[in-house]
């Protein structure tokens, strides 16, 4: 496992699907100058997605064999589908970025808290349950995924109790501005705020 660096952290978004945790990270990451490591996954694209950059989609046959060769940091099972991150991946990041973030549900977020403890920010993105739902079908998802996501909405909305920074994605802007200004405050860089 890659050995984190004094100043180094992993700043992990998390919350429900369709809160905008994917478009608020990439928005603080792309400000902050962070390297977002894209996790594998073995389901197909939802709508919108692109492949290297919202996930690296895979078969099942190549998941099980890189899991057999140990290559994932974290890796869980939603339903019939794999979602993990490969070592490798963090590694490479870690040495041309002294930071990284990844986007990852409840589960994933657990397992790096575990492996990196204090040097692991969880940042959780939320809106209400109408909003989430509402975000999902604009985006075209199908009726049955909008419908898991809502199954797991309250034990998802639980967890932000266990994160150590959380924000309510209504105003775009708003919620991109807080967060930037909270990793800020991890990242020390000295940077002034001007009107």
């Amino acid at each position: 496992m890659y050995e984190l660096k004094d100043r180094e952290f992993v700043f992990v978004f998390t919350g429900p699907d369709g809160a905008g945790r994917k478009t608020v990270a990439d928005q603080a990451g792309a400000t902050l100058g962070m390297k977002k490591v894209v996790s594998c996954a073995t389901r197909k694209p939802r709508p919108g997605e692109v492949n290297g950059h919202d996930y690296h989609f895979i078969s099942h046959e190549l998941y099980e064999q890189m899991e057999r060769q140990q290559e994932f940091l974290e890796s869980i099972r939603i339903g019939a589908n794999r979602y993990g991150i490969r070592e490798l991946d963090v590694a490479r990041s870690f040495e041309t970025h002294g930071c990284i973030y990844v986007i990852v549900n409840r589960q994933g977020a657990d397992i790096l808290k575990r492996l990196y403890g204090e040097r692991t920010v969880r940042l959780f993105i939320y809106a209400d349950r109408e909003t989430v739902a509402g975000r999902q079908r604009k985006k075209g998802l199908d009726e049955a995924v909008v419908g898991e996501h809502l199954a797991r909405y309250e034990r998802d909305l639980a967890y932000r109790r266990e994160c150590e920074h959380a924000f309510e994605n209504y105003d775009l802007a708003h919620t991109v501005w807080d967060v930037t200004n909270t990793l800020e405050r991890y990242l020390k860089r000295g940077l002034v705020e001007r009107d």
